[in-house]
């Protein structure tokens, strides 16, 4: 007789877990337990359904690191039972958490399906339940008793992104996430039909999770016009360790002589900065301008096509290893969970 697929579901919080009070019209979370009451369609699912929910459920614009310790711990504590795991989570900073998972869990060997929706799932026009229900399917699928997918992704309006490619571009429509320099792995119509090409190869190893994340990262935004004081003040924040530097087109930067004072003073402080486009396409290439050639000389990281939510949640997961600033460097630059074209 052949095993049900088990998935575990793991309610965070967000606008997919909320219900509408028919008196006052505010948003509370509801029982998570009256999920199947809500979308009957998971009763006729052959699938082995769990579920744990925060005990405090949190707007996704309150995650902070310590939330993705505990999910990584929690997927950790039940990677034996089930074959499968849901998170539902907040779209705002969905990416983050996808991006963060994605480096904290190596060697991952089964699927982690981060979803959520535009609309709680108790209204009526809710993409709540088309989102959940597929999430769960992919979770659950398996091809040959191995699962088809085996990396962290995000599945919204009927595509399945890798996490650590995504961002949130828009906050009105239901296709709210886009993955701009790497394919959908999978996309949902009458079938569910898998990007084999574009799937993470499980490595085959035991999972090991890295809890250990230093936040202590800043972000400077070019933008013509932007002083040495505002600057200035940034890059010698307290106890900084890394800066992201937003820069224009292909990795371009301002030639001023105090901008490049500033960022030479860092790197000789032992900050490490790293170098991403604003561009939502495309990728940084030190070195292709004049105006990007003296970043690359002063040693600053290229940063290619990684999103910026995959680039500070690698910072995070990098600096919190025992590691130099060589290491780090070297590591910030290699592929490690299919987040970056070298």
């Amino acid at each position: 007789m052949k095993k049900k697929s088990s998935v575990l579901l793991i309610y965070t919080g967000g606008t997919i877990g909320m219900m509408q009070d028919l008196r006052s019209g505010e948003l509370k979370p509801f029982d998570f337990k009256a999920l199947a009451q809500q979308i009957p369609e998971l009763n006729k699912f052959d699938i082995a359904l769990s579920s744990i929910a925060f005990k405090k459920p949190i707007d996704s614009s309150n995650m902070q690191p310590q939330v993705w310790v505990e999910l990584a711990e929690t997927i950790e504590k039940n990677y034996n039972k089930y074959d499968g795991f849901v998170i539902l989570h907040g779209s705002d900073t969905m990416s983050y958490t996808a991006s963060a998972l994605s480096f904290m869990l190596e060697n991952l060997s089964k699927p982690v399906v981060l979803t959520g929706s535009q609309l709680p799932i108790g209204t009526i026009r809710t993409d709540g339940k088309e989102n959940l229900i597929t999430a769960i399917e992919i979770a659950a699928a398996k091809e040959k008793g191995k699962p088809i997918i085996t990396e962290v992704c995000i599945y919204f309006e009927y595509k399945l992104y890798r996490g650590n490619r995504t961002f949130k571009y828009n906050s009105q429509h239901f296709d709210a996430f886009k993955s701009p320099n790497y394919p959908a792995l999978a996309e949902a119509g009458v079938h569910i039909d898998y990007n084999r090409n574009a799937l993470l190869k499980p490595k085959g190893k035991k999972l090991k999770i890295h809890i250990s994340l230093n936040n202590d990262i800043a972000v400077l935004k070019l933008f013509p016009g932007i002083n040495q004081q505002i600057t200035s003040a940034i890059i010698n924040a307290p106890n900084v360790r890394a800066i992201i530097i937003e820069t224009f087109g292909a990795g371009n930067a301002s030639t001023q002589d105090w901008f490049i004072a500033e960022l030479k003073r860092a790197i000789n402080k032992g900050i490490i900065i790293l170098n991403i486009t604003q561009c939502l396409e495309g990728k940084v290439i030190q070195g292709m301008y004049e105006t990007s050639s003296h970043l690359k000389k002063l040693g600053v990281i290229g940063g290619a096509d990684m999103t910026f939510e995959s680039a500070i949640t690698k910072l995070m997961f990098l600096l919190g290893q025992k590691l130099n600033n060589t290491q780090i460097k070297k590591l910030l630059g290699n592929n490690l969970r299919g987040e970056i074209n070298i």
